[in-house]
């Protein structure tokens, strides 16, 4: 697959680590997802994933024109509508 991301090294100075998701943005944007939902005995810790994810994409997408910040409440914005009203 030409258009995967390469992992991060400390994946393979680990023999413990392990991949638990996979998106892919296909199509208009539609997600196709590969996870692996039991790495974890407690949902909790995907609730901290994701704040975690949403964090790197605020640092990731932050400029000097809008900043860290608002950058994760408009992605927060966007997860209650998506939790409200979910699109599929």
């Amino acid at each position: 697959m030409t258009k995967s991301l390469s992992p991060p090294p400390q994946v393979f100075e680990n023999a413990s680590a392990q991949e638990i998701l996979r998106v892919w943005a296909v199509n208009n944007n539609a997600q196709h997802f590969v996870i692996k939902p039991d790495v974890w005995s407690d949902p909790a810790a995907w609730g901290l994933l994701l704040v975690d994810i949403a964090r790197h994409v605020a640092r990731g997408l932050a400029t000097s024109s809008q900043s860290e910040a608002e950058v994760l409440a408009r992605i927060k914005s966007g997860f209650d509508v998506e939790w409200e009203q979910p699109t599929s």
